[in-house]
């Protein structure tokens, strides 16, 4: 004797298959963090580079928001992040003692440099201090891009122009020029029209629209730029998904980490130096 099933019921059966066929990638594809980051990390190609050997170890993939370091920190704030990686650290620390942090931990520094156009207006290729530098532009009255965004390198132009003395705001419009915008958008306006710029110089090594820009000024202690790595809040942003941000952060200062931060190059040149730990 020979079982058929009923019409009803090879429908339902097909149907649960079909279901738990379609609900396995969904689950998989659901197993990712976000990530609000400075844009130096992805113009730079850092996150390209080093992204895929995360998610290859551990199936966790990393979305980033790649904006300024002030509207990371906000985006944070909001709640609609799971990690931030910036590099202002006066802002990580308020963000922690404001609780929207848990603790902030240093990943890695490269520098900031002036570049500018080869007939340097201002004369100031190849001098090292950044402050006597940023005197001469204003002096000469030399256009100036800025990103005018409250990144972490318009935080760090702006106290460069305040160690010199000079109220850029009331230049701005003039040989002062604000771009909103970021790194790549701001090193081809000073490409273009052409004029100095403050730039980290991971952007800049992997920026090709170079044109008449050269380094002018480099080697300052002042142009250190660190980074620095934090989990949201759990506990003021319950949605957080702490074990994979966390796993995250882990590996990111841990010594394999560490070491595919330290192996990311262009033309052979490094563009961030690890320093977990150190």
């Amino acid at each position: 004797m020979s079982f058929r099933p009923s019409l009803p019921g090879l429908r339902a059966g097909l149907c649960a298959l079909l279901l738990s066929a379609l609900s396995l990638p969904v689950q998989a594809a659901e197993r990712f963090i976000t990530v609000a980051s400075t844009t130096s990390t992805e113009q730079s190609g850092l996150f390209g580079y080093l992204l895929p050997k995360f998610t290859g170890k551990t199936g966790i993939e990393v979305r980033v928001v790649a904006v300024g370091t002030g509207q990371a920190i906000k985006i944070a704030q909001q709640g609609d992040a799971d990690v931030l990686f910036v590099h202002h650290q006066p802002s990580e620390e308020k963000f922690v003692a404001e609780g929207y942090g848990v603790q902030r931990f240093p990943v890695m520094y490269n520098d900031f440099i002036v570049v500018g156009p080869g007939t340097d207006p201002a004369g100031i290729e190849g001098g090292h201090d950044v402050v006597a530098a940023f005197r001469a532009i204003a002096g000469k009255q030399a256009p100036f891009a800025s990103r005018g965004d409250d990144s972490g390198t318009h935080k760090a132009e702006q106290a460069l122009w305040k160690a010199a003395g000079i109220d850029v705001k009331a230049a701005s419009g003039s040989w002062y020029r604000e771009t909103g915008s970021g790194m790549g958008p701001t090193l081809n306006t000073a490409a273009g029209l052409p004029a100095y710029a403050l730039t980290d110089r991971g952007t800049w090594l992997s920026f090709r629209n170079r044109g008449p820009l050269k380094i002018v000024v480099e080697g300052d202690k002042r142009l250190f730029n660190q980074y620095g790595i934090l989990l949201v809040s759990p506990a003021k942003f319950p949605h957080v998904k702490q074990a994979d941000a966390q796993a995250f952060i882990d590996w990111v200062i841990s010594p394999e980490g560490q070491q595919a931060i330290a192996g990311y190059r262009i033309n052979g040149e490094q563009l961030f130096f690890p320093d977990y730990g150190r």
